[in-house]
């Protein structure tokens, strides 16, 4: 006889409950042991993940390759009333990492302007009246250039010609440029937006943006007070908006607002309208050229003519603002087509381009046609061919004479470099040690007597030698690559 001892059903329930918990809970014991053993795996056996930092493409003129240099970290942030940007702006900007012309403005509206430059009719009063205040000049692109560092600049100063000395001038002529802004933003009295543009230019030359240690305050500011006359003016840049000198001012302006733009976006900083006031300024450009094909004083569509001292600043802000990435990569392409038709067409026979289709009567602006066709991919055409033949004939320097107009020498300087070659180093040599030895202690350019185009003007002076002291590692994009 056998003795068997029987669970009651409420025992056996409780029992089986208690093996389901248990099983539950050993399940989610190993599930997390698995986890915590990957995770310290991962920690151990991969490396340390870095925080992706936005990147300048560097591009460089003949070269077939390109250089990325990273820019440094940095946190800043500004704003301003749209308003009025200068006296009561709130820095606002939003930043996550790091971080060149001058033409005369006419007060007097002639119906056939002269074509020489700077005789009274092409400029006004605050160019070349001899104030301490003026206008500078430049040129740029969308995709960086090796400037963003000492190091870089200085390779490519060596290899193009220059040497530190072009670099410390450089750097002097920014200090001083920086001491003159005014408490709004702006430079000068008479064009201040010009001006103002001008400064921009040179800054950036140099890589100086709203991230840089030494000058991004100035640089910020600057921008800030296009960007509020933009605003004020559907996305016209201009000091006035009587007479025809403010065309000079718009194309100058957005040529800087592109450039900086551009600068701004790789470097993921935000300007509140910076992009709103530059693609109003790129289309008015774009709408505002005339039948000719060229521009001509306050935008006259119907024009059959061109002036190429207005027009050549309208091509090069179109060009930065195709870099900017805000329009379609075809938008410009009719209304670049037709400009440069009508440079072909006023081209002279010796080569000589001028400020309307008498080439021969001012010839002085040939370096800015050939330059146009180089900034849009045509350097291997005939009117860059026989441009820098006529500059190879003629040009001059001598700081003490007309033949050292530094307006006619800014485009000079960009299209030489970009042909490269003998042209280059023929021209580097005629140029660079004269134009450092007429610098002045405290950083700037000043004359003793008006040489055309206002150049007597201190501000614009050290502008136009500030671009052609940059020149070294400052080209345009699309420019110069197998030129020749």
């Amino acid at each position: 006889m056998s003795l068997h001892a029987q669970l009651s059903p409420e025992a056996q329930a409780r029992l089986r409950a208690q093996q389901r918990n248990s099983t539950i809970t050993s399940i989610i014991i190993s599930i997390l042991s698995v986890v915590l053993i990957g995770i310290l795996l991962l920690w151990i056996l991969l490396p340390t993940v870095e925080t992706f930092t936005p990147e300048i493409v560097s591009y460089q003129a003949g070269a077939e390759e390109e250089k990325k240099i990273t820019k440094r970290e940095m946190n800043r942030a500004v704003q301003r009333k749209p308003a009025a940007p200068s006296s009561s702006m709130a820095k606002v900007i939003a930043a996550n990492t790091t971080s060149l012309t001058a033409v005369p403005i006419p007060e007097v509206d002639t119906p056939d302007p002269s074509a020489d430059f700077g005789d009274g009719n092409d400029f006004g009063d605050g160019w070349g009246s001899g104030e301490e205040n003026g206008a500078g000049f430049s040129s740029i692109p969308a995709t960086m250039r090796e400037r963003c560092s000492r190091e870089d600049r200085l390779q490519r100063l060596a290899n193009n010609g220059g040497n530190e000395q072009c670099e410390e001038a450089v750097v002097k002529a920014l200090r001083w440029i920086k001491s003159t802004q005014k408490p709004n933003g702006s430079w000068g009295s008479t064009y201040p937006v010009a001006y103002t543009g001008f400064s921009i230019l040179a800054y950036l030359g140099h890589c100086e943006t709203p991230d840089s240690e030494e000058f991004g305050d100035s640089v910020l500011n600057g921008i800030l007070y296009l960007i509020d006359k933009g605003m004020k003016d559907n996305g016209l840049l201009r000091s006035k908006s009587v007479g025809h000198g403010w065309v000079y001012e718009h194309g100058i302006a957005a040529y800087a607002l592109a450039e900086a733009y551009t600068f701004c976006s790789k470097l993921g900083i935000n300007i509140p309208n910076l992009d709103v006031v530059t693609k109003q300024a790129g289309d008015a450009i774009a709408g505002g050229q005339a039948r000719s094909g060229g521009w001509v004083y306050n935008f006259d569509v119907s024009s059959n003519d061109g002036d190429n001292s207005v027009g050549f600043w309208q091509i090069q802000a179109l060009k930065a603002c195709k870099h900017t990435g805000l329009w379609n990569e075809k938008y410009f392409d009719k209304v670049i087509d037709n400009a440069l038709d009508y440079i072909e067409d006023v081209q002279g026979s010796n080569g000589a381009i001028g400020y309307r289709r008498n080439a021969s009567k001012s010839p002085g602006l040939t370096g800015g046609g050939v330059l146009a066709f180089q900034m849009w991919g045509k350097s291997s055409h005939s009117v860059v061919r026989n441009g820098i033949k006529y500059i190879e004939k003629n040009a001059e320097f001598d700081w003490a004479d007309q033949s050292s107009n530094l307006y006619y020498h800014y485009y000079n300087a960009q299209a030489m470099i970009n042909r490269s070659g003998g042209a280059w180093e023929d021209y580097n040599d005629l140029f660079r040690d004269k134009l450092l030895a007429a610098q002045s202690d405290n950083g700037s350019w000043s004359r003793k007597q008006r040489i055309h185009h206002g150049s007597k003007d201190t501000h614009m002076a050290t502008c136009l030698a500030t671009f052609m002291l940059e020149v070294y590692y400052r080209f345009l994009p699309a420019t110069g690559s197998k030129s020749r």
